[in-house]
């Protein structure tokens, strides 16, 4: 079998204009090289805060390169550019809420502004779709937080099963100590 391929897409005008470095990205990327222990491959991109540009990404990375997981990287807050659980919500056939409000309650830990976040996930066929804040450190924060239900979630679409590194990230499946 080969790599697990796995979307990343960093939501930003500002970024997609080449005006600040993609540290949302690499973030995630250094999260998963630490978590993950599956052999895995990144899905790329860095687009503005356009609906119809992110849809059609996320509708891509699923669809036609076969993505495992896809992490949105910004564009979740109140804004008016801010479009992202909008485009999550028009590609996926199944809503989870529930990642939405376990990022926002380990947020409000932080910042009491984490309730202006409005971060969802969905199901898109055999693709798990996850949005996350735009910054590195709540990235991390959030993923952290909801990282250890991906890989069951994953197993339960059918797709690829994800191993991780357990002295670095501890998944639940039910079953499994």
């Amino acid at each position: 079998m080969g790599k697990i391929k796995i979307g990343i897409i960093n939501v930003s005008d500002r970024a997609s204009r080449g005006e600040y470095e993609d540290l949302p990205g690499r973030e995630v990327k250094r999260l998963l090289n630490m978590w993950l222990s599956s052999p895995w491959e990144a899905e790329y991109a860095v687009i503005p805060d356009e609906q119809a540009l992110l849809e059609e990404e996320m509708i891509n990375m699923a669809d036609n390169k076969g993505c495992c997981l896809i992490v949105t990287t910004g564009g979740t807050g109140p804004a008016v550019r801010d479009v992202t659980p909008e485009a999550t919500i028009a590609v996926c056939e199944k809503l989870l809420p529930g990642f939405g409000e376990q990022m926002r309650q380990v947020s409000l830990q932080y910042v009491p502004t984490a309730i202006l976040s409005r971060q969802t996930a969905g199901i898109r066929g055999n693709s798990l779709i996850v949005n996350l804040p735009g910054k590195p450190k709540s990235i991390r924060e959030c993923l952290e937080a909801v990282f250890p239900a991906i890989p069951y979630c994953i197993d339960l679409i059918e797709g690829p099963y994800l191993e991780t590194n357990p002295k670095e990230m501890k998944v639940f499946r039910p079953g499994q100590r």
